[in-house]
């Protein structure tokens, strides 16, 4: 709580980043956030909650480190953001050139091939973060989670948003598919390749008589594609993108299944 009230201070004065005991502050809850002991969103009875004084830490975070110069060579490197260390501790196989940043939690068994994990990101354990994947600034990503290739997970530092998208437990994210805006997508749900979620999309669940239309949810176990609808503009009529819950994943599908597989069973190619 002590943290909290200096966090918070701080937001609503920055001059006070300039005293020692603020500024320390802040970088606790950046150590924290690291080791996973405090979250951007938390689990909570009925959904998440989000902990914006969290946020808040972080972006103050960037205004009181200094810039630096990293050398690699040949690879130089400036910016304010120390780079996660020590994988084998961690448990975590980081294949070159995967990057994590200080401030990013990643759990055990997580793989990152060449990726990219931004501050305040939270990988659970189990998790694959595939080839040129990005988890954005404080993105929430379950247990037993596949990011399949170029997958964009959006942050919310950069604009700043209210809500993390949050991927939960044992969820396929299918290649090039992009998740923004705190979308939430739960449990164990299979989105196709290249489906992409915004608040705006429209998520239409087609697999019933009539189509449910939602939007910045997709429900636990769907099975999900790229589709589109039409929409009336002055200048005549046009597709516009959304998502199709085509069915739920069956009981018969193994949470260690591939994608493949998952969509295999509603005859969609992916």
């Amino acid at each position: 709580m002590e943290l909290k009230e200096q966090v918070l201070a701080a937001w609503a004065n920055r001059d006070l980043l300039k005293e020692d005991i603020y500024a320390n502050a802040v970088r606790a809850v950046i150590e924290e956030v690291d080791k996973g002991r405090l979250r951007t969103a938390s689990p909570a009875e009925g959904g998440w909650e989000v902990n914006e004084w969290v946020k808040q830490a972080i972006l103050m975070y960037f205004a009181i480190q200094q810039m630096q110069t990293f050398t690699l060579p040949p690879f130089e490197f400036y910016d304010k953001m120390k780079l996660k260390s020590d994988y084998a501790s961690l448990g975590v196989r980081a294949v070159p050139h995967a990057v994590a940043r200080y401030g990013a939690y990643l759990g055990r068994n997580v793989v990152l091939m060449p990726s990219y994990v931004n501050i305040g990101a939270y990988v659970d354990k189990g998790t694959m973060v595939d080839t040129w994947a990005t988890v954005g600034s404080c993105a929430q990503i379950g247990k037993g989670v596949h990011l399949s290739g170029g997958v964009g997970i959006g942050g919310v530092l950069e604009p700043l948003q209210a809500s993390p998208v949050i991927i939960e437990d044992g969820c396929f994210i299918g290649s090039r598919c992009i998740v923004v805006e705190g979308v939430r997508v739960e449990k164990e749900a299979v989105l196709g390749a290249n489906v992409v979620l915004t608040q705006s999309t429209k998520i239409i669940d087609v697999s019933g008589a009539e189509p449910i239309e939602m939007k910045g949810i997709v429900p636990a176990r769907s099975v999900v594609i790229p589709g589109s609808y039409t929409k009336k503009f002055p200048a005549g009529e046009f597709g516009v993108g959304c998502a199709l819950i085509i069915g739920q994943r069956k009981p018969s599908t193994d949470l260690k299944t591939s994608l493949n597989d998952a969509l295999r069973d509603f005859n969609v190619s992916v």
